[in-house]
């Protein structure tokens, strides 16, 4: 039976008391950066910081008390985790999430702290799902799917309900995608609100899942991705139907293009995504055509990322803007040439923000030195100045990437 307007509402009507109804605003320095209407819903702002806590309660909530007692279990490289343990435990039920090897450190702990077992099991998602359901057997628990659940993507849904009811005037809606649940769920409350919405969805073009579902297509789902929360290798079968009706269109999306997008919350915004998170935002930077001329909803899935990730990405992003670089810099071992490099930095309004002299570069001779300093310039163009200005001041330079080793 598919998915409708009727079971979404249902589901926002059951999970009223136990969710946040988060901020949807008009985002003035997006759409300003953009040149286009930009609208964000604020789902790190949810409970657990992401969307899953909804679709977490509505599945808790139709269990049956026994099976409530029993307790239940599931697997997730972090956001469902989070949002069954915190919904669980609110609930009184036993939750024990199994999650991936590799999930960040931020998400176990948070999990463990909303009072679920963690048993951290395999190096995918899969894998670990395998040992979830096992668990769940052998144990007689409620195994609680992140997406392939129809009571979990009719509770996502009711993040698009909050939109449409909030900015009725919306002409598209751009949804991030892992294993289909969300937009699914979006899809079926946005067009049964405004039957005349695009839908779009967006992943990571290491894991084209849905893409591949919806065209027949098998191109390979690996690799590593800041978007670890929607690194899913194959989509929901529930979802697909509502996906097939409702959504026009599926993109994918780079690595940089999720970068860009979390730095871009952050600095624009004033907003902490994680890369799933910024998936939406991700696709109106690396394919603006589609979106010209449109009042765009964006839901920003989650905030949950990790602080060296991070900052990591925001030192690339100042590196690719031309903001950070470190010029490594040959000149002859005496007196005075230290003070005239910093002089001319100084002079051009540029900052210093690391040095590094070495008299023992193999490749110099013995009466040279090597001087590796990292500055920070307004941007690429005054970047360009200060390098010419040093080269004219006879000084050999190379430019070296600042987040290498």
């Amino acid at each position: 039976m598919s998915l409708t307007l009727t079971d979404i509402q249902s589901a926002a009507d059951r999970i009223k008391d136990g969710v946040v109804r988060t901020p949807c605003l008009e985002s003035e320095a997006l759409s300003r950066r953009l040149g286009t209407s930009v609208v964000v819903k604020y789902e790190n702002l949810q409970h657990t910081g992401a969307f899953k806590a909804r679709g977490a309660l509505s599945r808790l909530l139709l269990l049956s008390d026994d099976k409530q007692r029993r307790g239940v279990v599931a697997m997730s490289a972090g956001n469902h985790s989070q949002g069954v343990a915190y919904q669980a435990g609110r609930l009184g039920i036993p939750a024990t999430i199994v999650m991936p090897k590799g999930t960040p450190f931020v998400k176990v702990r948070k999990t463990a702290e909303y009072g679920a077992g963690v048993e951290l099991q395999g190096d995918s998602l899969e894998e670990a799902a395998t040992f979830a359901q096992t668990l769940a057997q052998e144990k007689q628990l409620s195994f609680i799917h992140p997406y392939d659940d129809d009571a979990v993507i009719a509770g996502q849904g009711t993040t698009a309900l909050e939109m449409l009811e909030d900015k009725p005037d919306l002409d598209v809606l751009v949804v991030p995608v892992g294993g289909g649940g969300l937009i699914a769920g979006c899809a079926v409350a946005a067009q049964g609100l405004k039957p005349d919405i695009e839908v779009i969805g967006v992943e990571p073009e290491l894991y084209p899942s849905l893409s591949n579902a919806l065209n027949g297509n098998d191109r390979p789902c690996e690799g590593s991705t800041i978007g670890e929360g929607i690194a899913v290798k194959i989509a929901g079968k529930k979802s697909l139907p509502s996906i097939r009706e409702h959504v026009k269109q599926v993109v994918t999306v780079s690595e940089t293009s999720l970068e860009r997008a979390v730095s871009m919350f952050l600095s624009r915004d004033k907003v902490v995504a994680e890369g799933a998170g910024a998936a939406g935002l991700a696709a109106m930077i690396e394919h603006p055509e589609m979106f010209a001329g449109k009042r765009v909803g964006l839901i920003l899935t989650g905030g949950n990322i990790d602080a060296r990730m991070m900052s990591s990405i925001l030192m690339r992003d100042l590196v690719r803007l031309g903001q950070v670089l470190t010029l490594s810099i040959a000149m002859p071992d005496k007196p005075g040439q230290l003070y005239a490099v910093a002089g001319i930095c100084a002079d051009m309004g540029a900052n210093v923000l690391e040095v590094e002299h070495t008299r023992f570069a193999m490749d110099l001779s013995a009466s040279a030195a090597r001087l590796n300093i990292t500055l920070e310039t307004r941007d690429e163009a005054h970047a360009e100045q200060v390098i010419d200005r040093l080269t004219h001041s006879g000084f050999a330079i190379q430019i070296k990437d600042p987040t290498a080793p």
